[in-house]
């Protein structure tokens, strides 16, 4: 009689690269569109800087880095440099278009602490 073993893995794996919300995809999407270019990403970076020592940066770029990790949400294709995707692990971005808040928002689980003013983080 030969019996069979399965085991099942309960470990729960980290999250990897960015998450970009469908609001902020069709965004995205349609500041592409407004550029006229279909060579465009955008790219997340963490950068030094600011009141609590990072800083995000959001832009469309062109270019192909060695090491970036690529995501297609919708159509939008979203990178993130090497050196920036620990920092970003996990990260969702949103776009808000209310009365008391306009713009990209990134709920970063890898952010101890923000400043104040909500620009930077570590």
């Amino acid at each position: 009689m030969t019996t069979e073993a399965h085991t099942e893995s309960t470990e729960a794996t980290a999250p990897t690269g960015v998450t970009l919300t469908d609001v902020a995809a069709v965004k995205v999407k349609a500041l592409i569109e407004q550029e006229g270019r279909d060579d465009l990403r955008l790219r997340i970076a963490v950068q030094p800087g600011g009141c609590s020592g990072l800083r995000y940066q959001l832009f469309f770029d062109e270019r192909s880095l060695d090491g970036d990790v690529v995501n297609d949400f919708g159509g939008v294709e979203v990178v993130v440099d090497r050196m920036s995707a620990p920092y970003l692990a996990g990260a969702t971005i949103d776009f808000a278009d209310r009365i008391d808040a306009q713009g990209f928002t990134i709920d970063n689980p890898n952010a101890q602490n923000s400043c104040a003013c909500g620009d930077s983080f570590h």
